[in-house]
């Protein structure tokens, strides 16, 4: 039985890797927001662990965490959570971009530097999902391409840092996906949403498991996954 921390359970491809791994029996720790968020994912997942931390306010993450009970040891911490906001680079403002840097990037990176002890106990696995957009950038989408970039740059970076200490790390890049994010990107577009044209987060979860439970003598860098037509 493996024991992992997901930041985004509660909702999209987060709630499909939850549900899948809390189906085998693993041990599920779970980042909430808030109080209110941690009681909901704990009704959602009976028997997971909760713990409260903001991801909007990265710096106050090691006060947060360290007030709580964390594992002893991790087999792997799911990056999963993000947030986006589309918009011209013309028209975007300082909050605009500080608040994607900062659930996509900055804390990402700061509750990885957290939870390093555990991680490198555990030879765990550190897997970013991440998106199309950390690849290129396309118009209207410069803030959040930015903080997905920069997410590449800090998966290389942990990967080279931390082979000695047995911890892989992984970068998943998913098309674009059926999920409360992508009905909010189709209204920001103006566009129609249509669930049945986008990857189901189920298949994103399989991916996300297929890196997960491969064998220790390989690594899975990257995974870019599409849409299929």
């Amino acid at each position: 039985m493996g024991t992992h921390l997901i930041t985004g359970a509660g909702s999209g491809i987060g709630t499909a890797v939850a549900e899948r791994l809390a189906e085998r029996g693993d041990e599920l720790w779970l980042l909430a927001r808030d109080a209110g968020r941690a009681k909901e994912l704990a009704g959602q997942f009976p028997g997971a662990h909760t713990v409260v931390g903001d991801l909007a306010d990265p710096e106050k993450l090691s006060w947060a965490l360290s007030h709580q009970s964390l594992p002893d040891r991790l087999d792997s911490l799911l990056h999963i959570a993000g947030v986006v906001d589309l918009g011209e680079i013309g028209e975007l403002t300082p909050k605009a971009w500080n608040r994607q840097l900062a659930a996509n990037l900055v804390a990402p990176a700061e509750l990885t530097r957290l939870l390093l002890p555990q991680l490198r106990l555990g030879e765990g696995h550190v897997i970013f999902v991440n998106s199309g957009a950390g690849l290129r950038a396309n118009a209207q989408w410069g803030a959040y391409a930015a903080s997905k970039h920069g997410l590449k740059a800090l998966a290389d970076a942990l990967r080279w840092e931390e082979s000695g200490n047995g911890v892989r790390v992984t970068t998943v890049y998913p098309g674009r996906t059926a999920t409360p994010m992508q009905v909010k990107v189709h209204q920001q577009e103006g566009k129609e949403y249509d669930a049945e044209r986008w990857i189901a987060p189920e298949t994103i979860a399989t991916t996300v498991l297929t890196a997960l439970d491969l064998p220790r003598d390989a690594e899975i860098t990257d995974l870019q996954v599409r849409p299929r037509g």
